[in-house]
């Protein structure tokens, strides 16, 4: 049982909010509620729905208060107790030399340090309260946390706080503004808040435990063959490209272990990995005898794309080619991205591995 309140941090009050000093009473707030209730982290009531029936009516943000009242498993806290001039937050923004120190460029400017008062109180009021998880509605509330405003590369991806207070758990999702003013996104805010489910029970996360086998030799690639691949449920295949070329490949047997077999090395002679081209033919030969295999089912992502490309580049027709998860995840929310990087920050706990590792060079056309 969650015994402490998940905290919701947004940016700053809006007009509705700044008639009562607190947080997402507005139509920001409304949307809110439902979105929490569509992700099942809280049941709107008939007297909650009676309420906010009479918000509309009345536009009094006392009626929405009383519904958050009723649910005080959520704390509602913005970064800054204020309503900024016509809701923007770069009237709180001037020079660099006057920004508050440590905090990088808001995406409407440098934040001024006569502010910087709102950032001790949310901050003291953090520590109080103690929550396992703070979900971050929005840039700003993602910048005064974690130092970083990108929430559309930070959504859905779980971290710990870095800024104004360390080592609480956070989870960044679009703001419910951002969300009346982008509908189509709304669907992505809903499954990154279930992820919320998960989480509130606890104050820290764990990674997910991979054991990965990089640089292997030819006898390390024919022994992992051996014992994990052959007779495996389901192997996950996925290459990388360069141009006309494979620059690598890799078998992940089940969601702990993984291969990568590479074949281009940028820091090598000629960006070989394999030094003469007798050891890169043999490693080839194995990979080869593994996708052909119709005994072993095979998943991918964008397969279509993968199996063509292995035909065509070193004429490998792979056989026993059973699920793509691009496609699987097409047909439960076809009106969502499909990249591997999208499907990553809505099914896994994964940090943003494709921004982090990119390299100069390699593409995987996997959308």
């Amino acid at each position: 049982m969650v015994t402490k309140p998940i905290v919701l941090l947004g940016e700053a009050w809006g007009n509705r909010e700044a008639q009562i000093g607190k947080a997402f009473v507005g139509p920001s707030g409304i949307e809110l509620l439902r979105m929490l209730a569509e992700a099942d982290l809280l049941t709107l009531t008939p007297a909650d729905r009676d309420d906010l029936r009479r918000y509309w009516r009345t536009e009094n943000p006392a009626h929405t208060d009383r519904v958050w009242t009723r649910h005080p498993e959520f704390l509602r806290l913005n970064v800054f107790d204020l309503h900024p001039p016509e809701n923007n937050l770069a009237a709180l923004c001037g020079d660099k030399a006057n920004a508050i120190e440590g905090y990088p460029k808001h995406d409407k400017g440098w934040i001024s340090r006569e502010f910087a008062p709102h950032l001790d109180v949310l901050g003291d009021t953090i520590i109080s309260v103690d929550p396992n998880l703070i979900i971050c509605l929005g840039g700003t509330a993602l910048w005064a946390l974690a130092g970083i405003t990108t929430i559309k590369a930070a959504r859905g991806r779980l971290r710990m706080s870095s800024h104004t207070v360390a080592g609480f758990k956070l989870l960044p999702v679009y703001h419910p503004a951002f969300i009346l003013r982008n509908w189509v996104d709304r669907p992505i805010t809903i499954l990154d808040l279930t992820k919320a489910h998960r989480h509130a029970s606890n104050p820290t996360f764990t990674l997910p435990d991979r054991t990965l086998w990089l640089e292997p030799t030819l006898d390390d690639i024919q022994s992992f063959i051996l014992q994990h691949i052959s007779g495996c449920d389901l192997l996950s295949v996925d290459i990388e490209t360069s141009g006309d070329s494979i620059t690598c490949i890799g078998f992940a047997p089940s969601a702990q272990l993984g291969l990568v077999i590479p074949f281009h090395a940028s820091g090598r002679k000629g960006k070989h990995y394999w030094p003469t081209l007798e050891n890169e033919r043999c490693a080839w030969h194995l990979i080869r005898d593994v996708l052909i295999d119709p005994t072993i089912p095979k998943l991918f992502q964008n397969g279509l794309y993968d199996i063509a490309f292995l035909a065509r580049s070193v004429g490998i027709h792979v056989r026993g080619a059973t699920h793509d998860t691009m496609l699987l995840h097409h047909a439960l929310q076809p009106e969502l991205e499909k990249g591997l990087e999208f499907l990553g920050s809505v099914y896994t706990e994964e940090s943003n591995w494709k921004r982090e590792h990119r390299q100069v060079g390699t593409i995987k056309r996997d959308a």
